[in-house]
């Protein structure tokens, strides 16, 4: 299988996570022009499957270093694997909470509040586990970020005002999308096996642990699993807007929409993948952390690309700027940690 051996290496694969989680939701926001959310997360699940397993047949079965994918799934526990398994289906609760933000307020709130915040914990829970990190510096990183939560909480809060809506409801779901999705990593990071390298050759400890490549399938198949619990739940009872019929995932449905949400869950999952392989090397807590700089590409997105804050009151874009410093510092610190 593939192995992270370089620092550098496992840094740009995170980078590349931060610009895939934090791009993904676009095909969200193309698909709810002509169906419910809903709707799209079913094929969006699908999608992140559909990646796991292609790259756990081919760079997780290939090459000389570890265990090849079926023969992980071989020797591996059942307790590893249930964690890597519930892993996904925390953030699978979590990420629906997330997708009805951005439904209910948008990508610039949701993400830097939900996914900023989801960030916080992530970084504490996984240091928590592993120990991998430098305190000092991961918590004035983590600080940059909560600074900026508030600033984008605040901007949304004038936003709102102006429009004559309550900001409270969309701020409220992405802060409990974030409380979920902040500690599911902590699962699949326990799930996986330590990899020292000894005389050229990848060494995996203790036994019965996995491979990230078959931690990822389980944690995605954890994630399809529970859609049909989350999902159904959001569609009979929608935070926003009517009930969802099931039978209209086929009858409104067309080829072009369904490839849409496919795509949206495969870059996601092209994310965690990248994000779980460079962990090995670059420690989870700064992989996460890194990974979860989506915050900053997603309002990004939202502010210059779906201009979510158009005719926002005087003021507010000064908010937004410094946001953006903030959480730019916060992300500069984090991979300062691990030089």
């Amino acid at each position: 299988m593939f192995i992270v051996q370089s620092t550098t290496l496992a840094i740009i694969m995170c980078i590349v996570t931060m610009l895939c989680w934090g791009s993904w939701a676009n095909t969200q926001k193309l698909a709810s022009k002509e169906w419910s959310f809903e709707l799209y997360y079913w094929d969006y699940s699908i999608g992140v499957l559909i990646l796991a397993l292609v790259l756990a047949l081919t760079m997780g079965s290939l090459g000389g270093s570890g265990r090849a994918f079926i023969p992980d799934l071989g020797q591996a526990s059942a307790k590893w694997l249930g964690a890597a398994f519930l892993g996904g289906v925390i953030f699978n609760l979590g990420n629906i909470l997330l997708v009805a933000a951005i439904d209910i307020a948008g990508l610039a709130v949701a993400f830097p509040v939900g996914v900023g915040l989801a960030l916080v914990l992530g970084v504490i829970t996984t240091y928590t586990l592993t120990g991998v990190g430098n305190v000092p510096i991961l918590a004035a990183g983590v600080g940059g970020i909560v600074l900026a939560i508030v600033l984008d909480a605040l901007a949304y809060k004038r936003l709102a005002t102006q429009r004559k809506s309550h900001p409270i409801k969309g701020i409220a779901v992405s802060v409990a999308a974030g409380l979920l999705m902040g500690w599911f990593y902590s699962f699949v990071a326990m799930s996986m096996a330590t990899i020292t390298t000894v005389d050229g050759h990848a060494v995996l400890s203790p036994a019965g642990k996995l491979t990230p490549y078959t931690a990822l399938v389980l944690f995605s198949a954890g994630l399809l699993a529970s859609s049909f619990l989350w999902n159904s739940a959001m569609m009979i009872r929608p935070l926003s807007g009517s009930p969802v019929a099931f039978r209209s995932y086929f009858t409104k449905g067309n080829t072009r929409l369904h490839l849409v949400g496919i795509l949206g869950g495969v870059i996601w999952s092209l994310g965690m993948c990248l994000n779980v392989i460079a962990s090995t090397k670059a420690g989870a807590a700064l992989a996460y952390g890194m990974g979860q700089g989506a915050t900053l590409i997603g309002a990004l997105w939202g502010v210059f690309v779906w201009h979510e804050f158009r005719n926002a009151p005087k003021g507010t874009n000064l908010l937004l700027l410094a946001m953006f410093v903030f959480y730019f510092l916060g992300l500069g610190v984090l991979i300062f940690s691990k030089s």
